[in-house]
């Protein structure tokens, strides 16, 4: 059995359906076992992916406070009896361009505001940072305040769950610092050679920030991204690269970093859920990123809509078409539905293979 979660978000209106679900089925079901760890069972811990997940998968777009950039597919196990024995998630299209842009009035992934408001002095210390979006070029709108998120309280609740999820504070530590690094990764500036089409870095002290906070060596990574190394035939050599080529370069590896603490997220979430327990049939939710249209549309936006109109698509051919279609077999009476614009020729547009 797999329930869809569909709907549209009103403005500034924040939904938890999905998890709501999971919250039902793990009231009634019951689970097999409790944990020692937090005296948390698997009911809580499932219920306490969702303030994790939303930490690094949610953002503040136009339409909505609290809106998913990434899709789920939420499976919970069951055993013979019909207690929950087990649970795991997988993840669809992060919405990564969201790391290194963000429309005006949006702002980026939760957790980084979630880090600079609701850190004590001492974390923003080991991590070096400050307690001002405005300071960092990635969150380019700077400060975004929201009414309806608090992020300090917020941040509280993501660090209760990621130890009732047993990441160690250790680990926690370790992914916010990277998450850091990020931030100050993306500071840098470069400025380019009057002598060739090559580039230097102009202000060192955001790679060494970021470079402390990833364990590496800042003098290799400035060499790396200034000049990487690549193969011609059967030899290395270092390729120069201008500016442009540079900032492109950090953008994607600031990606990239963010998607891999993501994955390491969700890995640690499902292996705490988890079990050795008989696994006889699951219940499924899905939960896809939000349908929203912006005035300028990143490719992974046009992704997600292109999936969520597949979905509307098979649910109105399911709940409208084919289930009226009985009713007219069966000589019922009946005033047929129209459900709107079909947009199956702008998905065949899409999908076509020239």
């Amino acid at each position: 059995m797999c329930i869809c979660s569909y709907f549209y978000c009103h403005m500034h209106q924040i939904f938890t359906t999905p998890f709501s679900v999971i919250q039902y089925f793990a009231s009634i079901c019951g689970v097999e076992g409790k944990s020692a760890d937090h005296g948390a069972g698997l009911d809580e811990q499932l219920v306490q992916c969702n303030p994790v997940l939303e930490a690094f998968g949610n953002a503040k777009t136009i339409k909505n406070d609290n809106s998913s950039r990434f899709g789920k597919f939420i499976r919970i196990h069951f055993g013979a009896q019909g207690k929950i024995h087990s649970a795991d998630i997988e993840r669809y299209l992060l919405e990564k361009a969201r790391v290194t842009y963000q429309n005006p009035e949006e702002r980026s992934f939760h957790i980084f505001y979630q880090m600079l408001k609701g850190m004590s002095q001492a974390e923003l210390d080991e991590c070096l940072l400050t307690n001002q979006p405005a300071n960092y070029a990635l969150l380019s709108n700077g400060d975004v305040i929201v009414d309806s998120l608090c992020d300090p309280e917020l941040f509280a609740e993501t660090k209760q769950c990621m130890s009732i999820l047993k990441f160690t504070p250790e680990l926690q530590m370790k992914i916010f610092k990277f998450t850091a690094g990020i931030l100050h990764l993306g500071n840098t500036t470069l400025k380019s050679n009057k002598r060739d089409e090559g580039c230097t870095v102009d202000d060192s002290q955001w790679i060494d920030k970021a470079c402390h906070m990833f364990g590496i060596n800042a003098v290799e990574m400035t060499k790396a991204l200034i000049k990487p190394r690549i193969k011609v035939g059967s030899e290395y050599v270092h390729k120069g690269q201008n500016a442009d080529q540079v900032k492109y370069s950090i953008g994607a590896l600031c990606k990239s970093i963010f998607e891999k603490i993501f994955t390491l997220v969700l890995h640690m979430c499902n292996e705490t859920l988890e079990t050795k327990l008989r696994k006889n049939f699951f219940i499924g939710v899905l939960d896809i990123a939000g349908f929203e249209i912006f005035d300028f549309n990143s490719f992974e936006q046009l992704c997600i809509n292109l999936t969520n109109e597949k979905i509307q698509q098979f649910f109105n051919h399911h709940m409208f078409t084919l289930e009226q279609e009985e009713y007219r077999k069966e000589g019922i009476k009946w005033d047929f539905i129209d459900f709107g614009l079909d947009l199956e020729p702008t998905i065949e547009l899409i999908e076509r293979v020239s």
